[in-house]
């Protein structure tokens, strides 16, 4: 079943990416998933063939390819059963280094990271007492000399046992002396492999889906200065940027599972057969298959306009903020007519859905709540009065 856009400008790229995903099917994914394991193999694979370097310039090493080819690759991985959580934040953490670093910066830590050299998929943002409340974090940087300082603590981050390096984010200057809450807060990279026993603390969390993740914890962490990614203060301002980036990327993400799921159901409800004809017949199957179908393609038309608008420089927030909820709410429907339509095999380990089922059901989640984005939509596109 081809659920491609006919004026799809990366068929080339998503071709192979498909086969490189063939080598790893649900038998890997279910193994992995079993023990809680890191998909080396396919990281690895995905590395080799350049995928996770595809938005670093040609200079760096990269591809230098537009976002619109990073969604391909990533939606491609998923609408084939695979799971690109485990390292799609190499693609986009380093934006903020490729943006805001310093030119010794790019050239000491990007050919790196394209090569699989390094990995940068730890993103220390998120903590214990403030959630999305990005500004109110207590994690803090003293500068001393040539270094700063940390203490503090970071919850839910992904793949920080899998990462060589971590773009944290913490505050230099107190938020009682700063004008706007916004400001104060700082951008830094850590070498995580240098730091950990030597204030840097990594513990695994248990989670319903396998996703690597982590509490993290400094205790006098030291950072050199040189690691200060742009100005000093201007962090905040810094993570922002590469925000509609990100989204875009899970809202591919999520299109690909929604994209998996609907053919699963389509296969199975043509194959099981009860009461002598195919389940898919009854409108009762079919409504809720044909129903996720047609809010996968309204998402995936909402985000192909907003990578449109990135590529072109515009301002492109209200479709990455509308996408990723939209296009999370498509791939949940998909899951759900997904796994009615197998009944109790749904829930067999052997078909993936509920593998899949567990993983898509974070991205309602993650990485923005569907009522950050609801409060983003009143606020700036509506202009209404601010709501938190």
């Amino acid at each position: 079943m081809d659920m491609q856009m006919p004026t799809d400008t990366h068929a080339e790229i998503r071709e192979e990416v498909r086969k490189l995903c063939t080598r790893f099917p649900g038998e890997y994914w279910r193994e992995l998933d079993a023990r809680r394991g890191y998909p080396t193999e396919f990281v690895q694979a995905l590395t080799e063939a350049g995928w996770l370097a595809a938005l670093i310039p040609e200079e760096y090493g990269g591809s230098g390819l537009p976002l619109s080819a990073a969604a391909a690759i990533l939606e491609e991985i998923h609408a084939s059963g695979c799971n690109a959580a485990a390292c799609h934040a190499q693609m986009y953490t380093m934006g903020t280094v490729l943006k805001h670093g310093s030119a010794e910066q790019k050239r000491k830590y990007l050919p790196k990271i394209a090569t699989g050299e390094l990995r940068l998929q730890a993103f220390g943002v998120t903590e214990p007492t403030s959630g999305t409340d990005t500004t109110a974090l207590r994690t803090f940087a003293r500068r001393e000399g040539d270094k700063f300082i940390v203490n503090g603590q970071k919850i839910w981050t992904s793949r920080a046992e899998h990462s060589d390096l971590m773009l944290l984010l913490a505050r230099t200057t107190p938020r009682d002396q700063v004008k706007r809450k916004t400001d104060g807060l700082s951008t830094f990279l850590v070498d995580m492999k240098a730091a950990l026993g030597k204030g840097l603390t990594i513990r695994p969390i248990r989670t319903m889906m396998n996703h690597n993740s982590c509490e993290v914890f400094f205790d006098n962490m030291e950072v050199p200065a040189e690691n200060l990614v742009g100005e000093e203060g201007r962090g905040f301002r810094y993570i922002l940027d590469g925000m509609n980036a990100e989204r875009m990327l899970i809202s591919a993400e999520c299109i690909g599972d929604a994209k998996w799921f609907i053919e699963k159901a389509v296969e199975y409800s043509k194959q099981r057969v009860l009461f002598g004809h195919p389940i898919g017949r009854n409108q009762g199957v079919q409504f809720p298959i044909a129903k996720a179908y047609a809010a996968m393609r309204a998402a995936e038309a909402l985000l192909r306009q907003g990578l449109a608008k990135f590529e072109a420089g515009l301002p492109c927030g209200e479709e990455a903020n509308m996408g990723k909820m939209i296009c999370a709410e498509a791939s949940w429907m998909a899951a759900e007519a997904c796994i009615q339509t197998h009944g109790g095999f749904g829930f067999a380990e052997e078909y993936d859905v509920e593998r899949k089922y567990r993983e898509a059901r974070l991205y309602q989640v993650a990485p923005i709540s569907t009522n950050l984005v609801l409060s983003y939509i009143g606020e700036h596109v509506l202009g209404m009065p601010r709501s938190y």
